[in-house]
């Protein structure tokens, strides 16, 4: 994914991942009792993550569509994350969560488990 997913764009792609597909008129209002958007606000963000090819509009009815995973949009803020933060480098990015006090003993077991079965 070369796009960004801004904040506002992650909240339409939140309850399209939650939901499944769902019209923007469902949207709009899921999105005005969750974060007080208007109609507007919802149709506006909703074209952008349309021509960014997150999202696909299908009719009746306009129903979105997620194009984009989760695990896609994880897997890209992860790599952007690592590198402009941590100069590229995923050991650094483990080196600030260990040294930050933020895992516990079964955290650091799950990464152990997964690192061994990427080897």
């Amino acid at each position: 994914m070369e796009q960004k997913l801004f904040d506002s764009e992650q909240r339409v792609m939140e309850l399209l991942w939650e939901h499944g597909d769902l019209s923007a008129k469902q949207l709009s209002l899921l999105l005005a009792e969750q974060s007080g958007w208007n109609k507007n606000t919802t149709y506006t963000v909703v074209k952008k993550c349309v021509q960014k090819g997150f999202v696909e509009r299908r009719e009746p009815r306009f129903v979105c569509h997620a194009l984009l995973s989760r695990q896609q949009a994880q897997m890209q803020q992860a790599e952007e994350l690592v590198d402009k933060m941590f100069s590229g480098s995923p050991s650094m990015l483990f080196a600030s969560l260990l040294g930050g006090g933020r895992l516990d003993a079964d955290e650091i077991d799950k990464l152990r488990h997964l690192i061994d079965q990427a080897k």
